[in-house]
């Protein structure tokens, strides 16, 4: 990720945003900020700079899906902090958070274009995804925005998905290497190492009679996780670097357990009860194994700790 730091500017539920100077905007959900969508940006902030424009996003918060199906089992691959500060770095000036409420499901696609682009956010070119739609019943799409765009003074552009190795890059597709803990191809796709963060909360405490004593993170309850295993991750605590083992599942065995995300930092031994930590993952070491004894248990951690500490970070 290359940074060049604008500080982002937060709308939530705007009505009138006369305070923003006129837009060059991308809309859609950027769950992930991946590599796709990074290239959206850089070409999205050239052109804001080339027309003397600023650059924005406009994305829906809570996810539609949420709105449509409440009882859905819907994980992002950010939250709304992680997603934001992907997008400052970026550059992205102005971030406008559209809750999906009944008035805004009803608008059809033109209404979109002129109530809130248009007439509010004074949006004077538009980028889209290849395969965005928007609107009641998906009425809004690229051809229809081609269509509008001289009417209402503004220029749209299409773009392509970003491909590596010949594969279409999208939200989707990282989810699905998460979930089968491909963290190698998932990283590659997102162009950055994949998060969790959270606050450090009381676990057990069996890890510390073994002598790998463990930090437990209480994650946001929409945050995607990967697979059930063993990983090796970079660990942050108050911007101090460490290497770590993470796991997560739900500790076999010792019993009946429910899931946890568990991190043994190497060469640490600071008491972080109730501070947050971030953990990037880097690499995975194996699935969830239930041991038939401690000692296997701590065998294995011993051979994963060897890992950890030769892995290159």
């Amino acid at each position: 990720m290359h940074s060049n730091f604008s500080l982002l500017i937060i709308h939530t539920n705007f009505s009138k945003t006369d305070t923003v100077k006129a837009l060059a905007l991308s809309l859609g959900m950027f769950d992930g900020v991946h590599l796709g969508h990074q290239s959206i940006i850089s070409e999205l902030n050239l052109i804001a700079e080339k027309k003397s424009l600023q650059s924005a996003v406009l994305t829906f918060w809570p996810h539609p899906r949420l709105v449509f199906n409440p009882d859905e089992d819907l994980r992002l691959l950010n939250t709304l902090e992680e997603k934001s500060a992907l997008l400052e770095q970026l550059g992205i000036q102005h971030l406008f958070l559209k809750e999906f409420d009944e008035a805004f499901r009803n608008l059809t696609g033109e209404e979109f274009v002129e109530k809130i682009l248009v007439e509010r956010l004074n949006v004077k070119y538009l980028m889209v995804g290849y395969d965005h739609v928007f609107g009641k019943n998906r009425s809004g799409n690229f051809e229809l925005l081609e269509k509008m765009a001289p009417a209402f003074g503004f220029e749209v552009k299409k773009m392509e998905a970003v491909n590596i190795h010949n594969k279409n890059i999208s939200s989707t597709k990282i989810r699905a290497a998460l979930e089968k803990g491909n963290i190698l191809a998932a990283n590659e796709m997102l162009g950055y190492h994949y998060p969790i963060s959270g606050i450090v909360i009381n676990g057990k405490k069996i890890g510390r009679t073994i002598g790998y004593p463990t930090a437990n993170i209480k994650v946001n309850e929409l945050k995607f996780l990967p697979k059930k295993g063993a990983y090796i991750v970079e660990v942050y605590v108050n911007n101090e670097q460490y290497k770590g083992m993470l796991s997560i599942g739900n500790n076999p065995t010792v019993g009946e357990n429910p899931l946890s995300i568990e991190v043994y930092i190497l060469d640490f031994d600071q008491d972080i009860y109730g501070q947050q930590i971030t953990v990037h993952f880097r690499d995975f070491l194996h699935e969830e194994i239930k041991f038939e004894s401690m000692e296997k248990l701590i065998e294995r951690l011993d051979e994963d700790k060897i890992r950890t500490r030769n892995f290159q970070f």
